[in-house]
Formats: C-alpha cells, structure tokens, sequence
C-alpha cells in the first residue's frame, strides 16, 4: 500500500516564511560615517610605502610648482605630525621660501603631542611672528600638527590668516587612526574625551582648509572632513599620508590657499587639467565607502 504524503498547506493568507536560503547571506554593510571606530585596513597601510615616490616626484614636479600664483609673502608656521620634528616639514618650508613667503618651523623638536607648554610656547610664537612683521600668519599642519594650527587660530583668530591641515583627523571619531594608540603612549593620555572632542571639531574662524587622501593608510578620510561653512572647504588629493609634506599635488593646494587675499577668500576650484587631480564636492562621509 503506498505512503501517503501529507498535503501542504498553500493557503494565500498563510504566506510562506523566508527560509535561511531565502535570506540574503550578504546584507549590505552598513557605511562608516563620522563616529565609525575603523581604520584604514591593511592595504591602505601598504599602500603608504609610495612616500619615498612621492618625495622624488617633488624634484621633476618643481618646474611646474614654481610657475604657480604667489601670494604676498607673508609669515606662515608649519607643524610636523605626531612623532615627527621639522626634518620632515623641510620640503614643504623650503618651497614656500622659493615663492617668497617667510617660514617658521615649530622648533620643538619631536612631536610628542599637546604635553604641558607646548601649545602656550607655539601661541608665543605665533603672537611674535605676527607682530614682528605687523600681519597675521598662516598656519599648516601635518597630520596632529593640523590639530595644533586649528587650536591656535581659534585661541588667537586675530593673528592668524589662514589654517590648512594635511591629514589631519579633527572630525572623526579618536580610535579612526591606526596609531592612535601610539598616540596614547607618547602623549600620555587617553584620546576620547567628549569635551576635547567636541572642542577639535569646531572649526576656527578663519578660512580653513582640509587636505585629505581616500587613499590615507594612517587616518581614516572620513575624519579629515570640514562641515560646510562659509569658510570651510575640503580638498581631495590622491597621496599617502607618510608622503603628503612632499607630495607635488599637496603643495600646489597648500601655495594656492596661501595665495588668496585676506578679506577675499575663495574655495578652491580646480579648473581645466586640474579636475583631474583634485576633488573638492563636499563628500558625503555617512554614505561613503572608504
């Protein structure tokens, strides 16, 4: 005598439940926004080993660095990144002489982040370097550097021109960076702190301006990004972020900032060929994927 096989319910008001092959197995990440924790992976980090290009770059890219616009020379202090002294800033000091402009090094040796006097010693400096030639003074910072440039010129908004940062992480959260517990040990502090936090992410009011790489293999991007505002712009350049002090493209965005007039500041444009090389929409970091 046959099995008889029970008959399956088919009803249309009994819909059939996704089964685990029914799912997808897959769901779409979520994309990291401004608080996500991540930083650049692993490839990214490799990818960091193309400064030593970027530095020799800057040799045949002089002759056409040199054609640029020049400002009026005015005073600017450059800051090193984390863990860095102003060997590394020579390129970028050096350069900027050739077009005219007065340089200043920050002078305190390594960079072993904000300890006790070093930011009242580079407020000292700055108050001196405007006074000595009666205007105020640019400021440009690699990496944590940038976190000084932004501090002072909010201390001191008088004395201060411009800010332009090279990878500077002041909008993302603290833990975006692959050397943040580096950071941590040298500094001998914990990075975190809501007040500080919250106190880096406000811009100055000055113009400002983020120089960032997608391509960065020790910050993540996202954190490197202005909010829209009058005098806030962010400029995208494909660079390591080891390499960006020497970088040709870095530089050019860098001179060309400190060319603008005071009182008559314009975001940057990259016209022509220049598209080609430069982003500057205001990326939309909470839907991006890095």
């Amino acid at each position: 005598m046959p099995r008889r096989i029970a008959p399956v319910n088919m009803s249309p008001g009994l819909p059939l439940a996704p089964t685990p092959r029914m799912t997808d197995r897959h769901p779409k990440r979520a994309a990291p926004g401004r608080d996500d924790p991540r930083p650049p992976g692993a490839l990214l980090m490799l990818l960091e080993g193309r400064a030593p290009m970027e530095f020799f770059s800057l040799f045949a890219a002089l002759p056409w660095l040199y054609r640029v616009p020049r400002g009026d020379g005015h005073p600017v202090i450059v800051f090193p990144g984390m863990g860095a002294s102003d060997i590394t800033t020579l390129p970028l000091r050096r350069y900027l002489r050739r077009l005219g402009y007065v340089t200043q090094a920050w002078g305190q040796g390594l960079n072993f982040g904000p300890r006790p006097g070093v930011i009242v010693r580079a407020a000292d400096d700055l108050r001196r370097l405007a006074d000595a030639h009666s205007q105020p003074v640019s400021l440009v910072g690699w990496s944590l550097g940038g976190i000084y440039a932004r501090e002072l010129a909010k201390m001191h908004p008088e004395q201060t021109r411009c800010v332009v940062t090279l990878g500077t992480p002041f909008s993302g959260h603290p833990k975006s960076t692959n050397v943040w517990r580096i950071y941590e040990l040298l500094a001998r502090s914990k990075v975190g702190d809501p007040v500080v936090m919250a106190q880096i992410r406000t811009p100055p009011p000055v113009p400002t301006t983020s120089i960032y790489s997608r391509s960065d293999g020790v910050v993540a991007w996202r954190s490197c990004i202005n909010a829209p505002g009058p005098l806030t712009e962010n400029i995208e350049v494909p660079a390591s972020h080891l390499g960006m002090g020497a970088n040709p493209l870095v530089l050019y965005a860098v001179v060309d900032r400190l060319a603008q007039p005071i009182g008559a500041w314009r975001p940057f444009e990259p016209g022509g060929a220049r598209r080609l090389f430069f982003r500057t929409a205001h990326p939309d970091a909470a839907a991006a994927v890095a």
